[in-house]
């Protein structure tokens, strides 16, 4: 199986490819963009990744952090705040990585409504004619 990063043909896009660059972007920020052949989709597609591997790693070691300290974060007689400034020490990068994924998929959106905007909304009208069987 050969794999490559080369870019899409902008200029061959039908409509239907349009809307399956945006469903792409939704599922996965940045692949539709480079399937269109817009070069901003690969930094989209790092960001979206970065963010995921971000998110993954440091969300299960919040999730640690958290189930290892159940009793102080819920017990009555510790310091609420001193609870909230712990867990935002620990819970903010899981964050972060969850709004650079945000971000990526925003853009990515952006970008797919401009690829679907750049289509010309009708066909020729051979391709209007079903084939015939």
């Amino acid at each position: 199986m050969k794999i490559s990063l080369a870019l899409g043909d902008p200029r061959a896009l039908s409509r239907q490819t349009a809307w399956g660059c945006l469903t792409t972007n939704l599922a996965m920020p940045g692949f539709g963009s480079l399937i269109a052949g817009r070069r901003v989709g690969y930094v989209q597609a790092g960001i979206y990744l970065v963010s995921f591997v971000v998110t993954m790693v440091l969300g299960v070691r919040f999730i640690y952090w958290a189930l290892q300290n159940w009793n102080w974060l819920h017990g009555e007689e510790g310091d609420r705040l001193e609870a909230l400034a712990a867990m935002w020490k620990v819970a903010r990068l899981p964050l972060a990585g969850i709004l650079g994924f945000v971000i990526s998929w925003l853009w990515a959106l952006a970008t797919s409504l401009s690829i679907i905007n750049s289509v010309p909304k009708t066909e020729s009208s051979a391709s209007a004619i079903p084939p015939k069987l």
